[in-house]
């Protein structure tokens, strides 16, 4: 299958697993200019399936290098409140969201001020995304290669294997791509239904540089990537791999050592180490990127605290490809990990009706952002602490076997 294959068959697989597209129903995209294939592709596959209209936003990494290196301190992390329209706008209109990721050049802000990039985040348009992807319309994540991906991935542009590797782990290869979805996405709920029947107090991860222990709140429920607005299923991200759930944010104690590289807000965060006690990370370390990561958990009351934390084994198609990715969409699904920031209140019954400050009491974790770390591999097992202080085994040597 050639890549113009791929992108077509991409496109529609999105469509109709991913946001589950319906007739009239509005489209927003979110991508790079070097998007543009896919993009051009989800538009003609919208419309085919009869789209009201689709709205393609495009973002220009070297521009927003430019914003970073030479905008005023005071207008860094400024949000354009016609962005933050736009998204209120496809809530009421029911539209859908669909995301491209795949960094067209990791390095590109390698020699700006680590601290300057943590504070060009626009906060209230990342809150305002959160907020619409917290039940406020149907939206996926999707990975979209393109030649600079693809020369960090393997050291040169070689963009059909990267398609070929995208196209292994979001099932497109299939015979029939829609039924190998709903078989993996099954499994996941019957992974995500184990989690729930134990009722866990907590996680404990073992492993170089890890020893923590994450405690879980008694009402929060695990789940997979199938998410509903207004009882339609939607896939949230795609690819999938992981059951996850919202943590109690004010019991999280140990060490932890990230077991991939994370690129965060366009720079490359590598060798992390962070300690926590009493759910807040303390101390924290890293090799590369210190700066950065250091400013970006400190940007609120609830940056420095867990919202998620997230079990994926070795059966994950993203990992058995061996590859690094550089792009959490991907690496999240080949590890174990662990989330800063908002928790996903989903997992949570009735947490949306609860104001900012009765979750925060209750443990569910509140902030502006919500950033992912893999903190899994075949050397970190996972036990599962019950009430009664039995100790499960839930992943070991990389492999879940809970059953």
């Amino acid at each position: 299958m050639n890549v113009e294959e791929l992108i077509e068959r991409y496109a529609a697989l999105t469509l109709k697993v991913g946001v589950n597209l319906g007739p009239g129903q509005p489209l927003a995209i979110n991508c790079y200019v070097e998007h543009a294939p896919l993009a051009r592709a989800l538009a003609a596959e919208a419309y085919r399936m009869g789209a009201r209209f689709v709205d393609v936003l495009y973002s220009d990494q070297v521009v927003r290098r430019s914003h970073i290196e030479a905008a005023p301190e005071d207008a860094l992390g400024w949000s354009p409140p016609w962005l933050i329209e736009r998204l209120e706008a496809l809530r009421q209109a029911d539209g859908a969201l669909v995301s491209l990721t795949g960094s067209p050049d990791p390095t590109l802000l390698d020699r700006v001020e680590g601290s300057r990039v943590a504070r060009s985040r626009m906060k209230a348009l990342t809150e305002a995304t959160l907020e619409l992807t917290s039940g406020g319309c149907r939206w996926c994540v999707l990975a979209c290669p393109n030649p600079g991906w693809a020369r960090t991935v393997f050291g040169e542009p070689d963009l059909e294997r990267l398609w070929q590797a995208i196209a292994t782990v979001v099932r497109l290869e299939e015979p029939d791509p829609l039924g190998a979805w709903r078989a993996h996405l099954g499994e996941l709920e019957r992974r995500a239904g184990l989690l729930n029947g134990y009722r866990f107090e907590a996680l404990r991860f073992r492993g170089p540089g890890t020893d923590l222990e994450v405690g879980l709140l008694p009402e929060s429920r695990w789940r997979s990537a199938v998410q509903g607005a207004d009882s339609v299923p939607f896939v949230a991200n795609m690819p999938t791999e992981e059951v996850f759930t919202a943590p109690d944010a004010r019991r999280v104690s140990g060490t932890v050592a990230a077991t991939y590289p994370l690129l965060l807000q366009g720079r490359l965060v590598d060798g992390l180490r962070v300690r926590f006690e009493s759910g807040r990370a303390v101390e924290l370390h890293a090799d590369e990127g210190e700066a950065l990561i250091r400013a970006h958990v400190a940007s609120d009351e609830g940056s420095c605290r867990l919202g998620e934390v997230a079990l994926v084994d070795s059966s994950s198609r993203v990992g058995r490809t061996g590859l690094v990715y550089y792009d959490t969409l991907l690496d999240e699904n080949a590890a174990a990990h662990i989330a800063f920031g908002r928790a996903i209140a989903e997992t949570v019954p009735e947490a949306r009706s609860l104001s900012i400050e009765e979750r925060r009491a209750r443990g569910v974790n509140h902030s502006s952002l919500h950033t992912d770390f893999m903190i899994g591999s075949p050397e970190v097992s996972v036990a599962g602490l019950t009430a009664g202080g039995e100790t499960v085994s839930v992943i070991e040597a990389g492999v879940f076997v809970l059953s």
